[in-house]
């Protein structure tokens, strides 16, 4: 079966309403966009290098999430994904039928006294399923996991992901209280507010930043 993407291919025509439905058995129609699948049971696990397979879809539907909301993703390579996969430093989600369904993944700064939680994205067909929610729990386990003393942060613009990090013991605190290593900060650079972060000296932005203190 091919597989369509929108955003790089030039000969679908997104005007056609039906190319966004899915005709349903009883004649109804499901739009994949603002009706999302229900019921669905999901496997999410540490990564191995096996999952090294996905990058290519993991990358393409960053992208069109970031040009949808026009805010707030930085991109990453396909090559820094090959290398936390490899590690077991992201998780992976899977649908019941084996369907790629989300990605999340950690960096450490400062030798450890610091780790981001980043990169948190799930397939548009499974969205407000709860399954980001998910994911966001079992990519703060893993950094427990693997940097229990270190000071877990996320940088978003999202309420959604606000409150996940909220109910997990995040606060929101000032850019200062996160690592001062300049590779992260590079990281932001494709990011369409990267311009706002340097005028104001990486002091905020139009993110919030949010820290997990285990002490």
């Amino acid at each position: 079966m091919k597989i369509i993407n929108p955003i790089i291919d030039p000969d679908i025509n997104l005007s056609k309403k039906s190319f966004f439905s899915i005709p349903l058995r009883n004649n109804s129609v499901l739009s994949t966009i603002e009706q999302p699948e229900s019921d669905i049971d999901f496997t999410i696990e540490k990564t191995r290098s096996v999952h090294t397979y996905w990058i290519k879809q993991i990358c393409e539907v960053t992208l069109s999430s970031a040009i949808a909301r026009g805010t707030g993703i930085g991109i990453r390579s396909a090559e820094l994904l090959e290398n936390k996969i490899n590690k077991g430093e992201a998780v992976i989600a899977f649908a019941s039928d084996g369907r790629w369904a989300g990605f999340s993944f950690i960096s450490s700064w400062e030798d450890g006294a610091y780790v981001s939680n980043s990169g948190l994205i799930v397939a548009p067909e499974f969205r407000h399923t709860g399954l980001a929610k998910k994911i966001k729990n079992k990519i703060f386990e893993l950094s427990r996991e693997k940097y229990p003393n270190a000071k877990i942060f996320s940088l978003t613009s999202g309420l959604a992901v606000m409150k996940m990090n909220h109910e997990l013991g995040f606060e929101p605190v000032t850019f200062s209280e996160l690592t001062s290593e300049n590779l992260f900060w590079e990281s932001c650079k494709s990011c369409v507010n990267y311009s706002i972060l340097m005028s104001k000296e990486r002091k905020n932005c139009l993110c919030t930043a949010m820290l997990y203190n285990p002490e």
